[in-house]
């Protein structure tokens, strides 16, 4: 039987009360889709908005965790759909092996990064997470379950990659992981003094594995798009110190520290934000460096329940991505309207992007993307639609996982694959099955 709770996505906004079911195992969640009607998978919670919300019947995959098979030869690993990106990394690491994309937190379910082919600090030059997906088992909820990969099922393949759960439930999986020789990373810091000078270090580090930049979404004038970009490659064993190179694997412990209570709005002033941008730039000392690969891949997680930062009433982050030739001139305006509102993020992320996934719904094309908070008030509500505008000039989009406010409208602009999904849904009647406040409210 199921339990009501109230439940949000990582941004606190909505919060909405859901019957929530959580099977034990592939067997049990096969059973109790049928009778429900419209439901929707959740992992852990970690999508921004309202994507994982369905007041009928929410499906918590939490408890489908199962390591099932790896193969130590090819990398090759399978397992189910709950399964945290933690776990993994806290398995193979010590064995030699990390996860071939990753996005900024390891609290995220193998299902979801699935959902929302989620990208990292390297897609320029290695793609999203589901360019590495060698299959997919999911559950249509009417006593089907199929094999879906490139080769079987391809239509649903590529609807389920980035299909943000509205193809059914994703069972299980397989991936392979890539062999690293320590969990240590060479870090490179770059300043840059503006937006210009920051592509171009982009532009002419595509060499580098990963790459990203802090950049300060306050800035004006001449400091516009001012950055610090950290490069980053996996150091080889032989690159380390001593103490270090005698246990190349070992991941030094982290004490995560919690924020205790939602901050005051004033926390969030733009006096604060401005001030806190600046310190951080000045903080930044170029030059190259060790560093351990959590801080480096996943410095929030260091701040246990940081969307406490934005107070009780939550917030949205907003994640656009343009085309190169129009990155540019699209992210100029984007910065101008966001400082001239004076109402932006502590960390604000620009990463290059490398070629488009195969999903239908996948957020990534070759271009930059931009990705920031805003305290969920009406003021910033009425921002991201006139960003919304900026990014439709350019024949950008927003991307799903972190949405909580997008328009149908502009979610078609933006999504050439749109109308085949909704074809695919209609094909299979998934759209008589799965169902979340995100796909109702963009039509989907």
């Amino acid at each position: 039987m199921p339990h009501v709770e109230p439940l949000s996505g990582w941004g606190r906004y909505p919060v909405r009360d859901c019957a929530v079911w959580q099977p034990v195992t592939a067997e049990a969640l096969h059973a109790t889709l049928p009778p429900l009607g419209r439901s929707i998978a959740r992992g852990n919670g970690r999508s921004y908005g309202d994507a994982s919300l369905n007041p009928e019947a929410t499906i918590d995959m939490r408890r489908l965790d199962r390591l099932i098979a790896f193969d130590d030869a090819s990398g090759e690993l399978v397992c189910e759909a709950g399964v945290l990106l933690s776990d993994i990394i806290d398995a193979f690491v010590p064995r030699g092996w990390f996860v071939p994309v990753t996005p900024g937190t390891r609290m995220v379910t193998i299902g979801g990064m699935i959902a929302s082919d989620v990208h990292g600090k390297n897609h320029h030059g290695t793609g999203s997470f589901c360019e590495h997906l060698l299959w997919l088992d999911l559950d249509l909820g009417d006593g089907r379950v199929l094999r879906c990969s490139h080769q079987e099922n391809a239509d649903l393949f590529a609807a389920s990659c980035g299909g943000m759960g509205l193809t059914g439930m994703i069972v299980r999986a397989a991936f392979r992981l890539m062999p690293i020789e320590s969990a240590w990373m060479r870090q490179q810091t770059v300043r840059a003094r503006d937006l210009g000078e920051a592509m171009a270090v982009f532009e002419r580090s595509h060499a580098w594995t990963y790459s990203v930049a802090w950049i300060d979404c306050l800035a004006r004038g001449r400091d516009l798009g001012r950055s610090a970009i950290l490069l980053a490659d996996h150091a080889p064993a032989d690159a380390l110190d001593a103490t270090r190179r005698a246990e190349p694997l070992a991941r030094p412990p982290r004490q995560p520290r919690a924020v205790p209570v939602d901050l005051p709005g004033f926390a969030l002033s733009s006096f604060n934000v401005r001030a806190f941008n600046q310190l951080y730039y000045a903080m930044q000392r170029p030059g190259e460096a060790l560093v351990a690969l959590d801080p480096y891949f996943y410095p929030l997680d260091a701040l246990t329940d940081w969307n406490r930062i934005y107070g009780r009433r939550g917030f949205v982050q907003y994640q656009c991505v343009l085309p190169l030739a129009e990155s540019e001139r699209g992210l100029r305006r984007l910065l101008e309207a966001i400082a001239t509102a004076g109402s932006g993020s502590f960390l604000a992320v620009l990463k290059r992007m490398g070629p488009a996934s195969f999903g239908l719904l996948s957020f990534p094309m070759p271009g930059y993307t931009l990705a920031l908070d805003f305290p969920a008030t009406p003021a910033n509500l009425a921002l991201l639609d006139r960003l919304d505008a900026i990014v439709a000039d350019h024949g950008g989009r927003i991307y799903l996982t972190k949405d909580a406010r997008l328009s149908a409208p502009m979610l078609a602009l933006g999504y050439p694959g749109l109308a085949r999904f909704r074809e695919l849904r209609a094909q299979h009647g998934l759209d008589r099955r799965f169902s979340s406040l995100l796909s109702q409210r963009l039509e989907l």
